[in-house]
């Protein structure tokens, strides 16, 4: 008999086989039990769908091939795939926090599967830190979600939100799980910079600085170009946005994130706050071209219309 209490999470165990790539777990997780598409799935791993169809296509023949068996795991086997366990649930519910190409902004139904999973995550692993750390991250985010909006259904930034309308049960019931998951590990880390936000009674008092320090930490230990992407946003709204552009610049020569719309939006906000109007035009454009979610499209669309005249700067 299986201690794990719940049907659907004992499929994410079982699709979680440590015999598969981290990446191909996530991947065939998200797409035959998360309610993901295969495009869903593509850019929640920031790939295209070519790709993403080429990595199912393997995985499952990796499956055969190698016999391994569809069968729900012993207690002593769950740690070997609660990492697998843990990314799949959380890309879920970023897939309903911004939903590709729905026609809002917040899939509820997503957002509030994911949390129901991470609940009983914790009560089976009550002493798991990145366990307590990803339900603090999901319920702090998903407290929000009725300031997201404005009353014509468009995007608000979290700078400019009511914070009347955050939910302050939840938001008290992530900052307890947030302590009690302390910040060491990426998801625990997530949920001290959700915290953060949570904690400030206004925009003006948020603690960028320990925000942008708790980005640096969690690059160290889980290295990835969003989160040096989230670094530098912090690092603008704590030094300046001449700080924050630096980063971002160095990344866009990377090309790590090109086909990344919240990259080329966040570097036009910088370049917006210096002044830079051509080149903030340039990267407001190239976000609504790569941005398929149409309330996201209907912000970058008004942002841009500031700048009837820019023209890019010549290289």
């Amino acid at each position: 008999m299986s201690s794990i209490p719940d049907d659907r999470l004992r499929l994410f165990f079982t699709c979680c086989h440590p015999a598969l790539a981290i990446e191909a777990r996530v991947a065939l997780t998200l797409r035959t039990l998360g309610g993901l598409s295969t495009p869903e799935v593509a850019r929640a791993l920031l790939t295209t769908e070519r790709a993403m169809q080429q990595r199912l296509v393997r995985a499952k023949r990796k499956i055969r091939t190698a016999g391994i068996p569809y069968e729900v795991p012993g207690e002593e086997q769950l740690p070997a795939r609660l990492g697998g366990v843990l990314a799949s649930v959380y890309l879920v519910f970023n897939e309903g926090y911004l939903a590709t190409a729905a026609d809002t902004l917040v899939r509820r139904e997503l957002c509030d599967e994911a949390i129901r999973l991470g609940r009983t995550l914790a009560a089976l692993m009550p002493a798991e830190p990145e366990v307590l750390g990803l339900l603090a991250l999901m319920v702090l985010h998903h407290s929000r979600r009725d300031a997201r909006l404005d009353a014509h259904g468009d995007l608000v930034l979290l700078e400019d939100q009511d914070r009347a309308l955050w939910h302050r049960s939840e938001l008290d019931e992530g900052l307890a799980l947030a302590a009690r998951a302390g910040a060491a590990g990426q998801y625990a880390i997530q949920a001290a910079i959700a915290a953060e936000h949570a904690r400030a009674a206004t925009a003006e008092a948020t603690d960028w600085h320990r925000i942008a320090g708790l980005y640096e930490r969690l690059e160290q230990i889980a290295p990835s170009a969003v989160v040096t992407l989230n670094r530098a946003v912090a690092v603008a709204m704590a030094d300046g946005p001449a700080h924050g552009l630096s980063i971002l610049d160095e990344l866009a020569e990377s090309g790590e994130l090109a086909e990344y719309h919240l990259l080329h939006s966040a570097r036009a906000d910088l370049l917006r706050r210096l002044g830079r109007d051509a080149d903030a035009a340039a990267s407001y454009a190239r976000a609504l071209e790569l941005t398929t979610n149409p309330v996201e499209r209907r912000f970058l669309t008004t942002r841009l219309a500031a700048y009837p005249h820019a023209a890019p700067d010549e290289p």
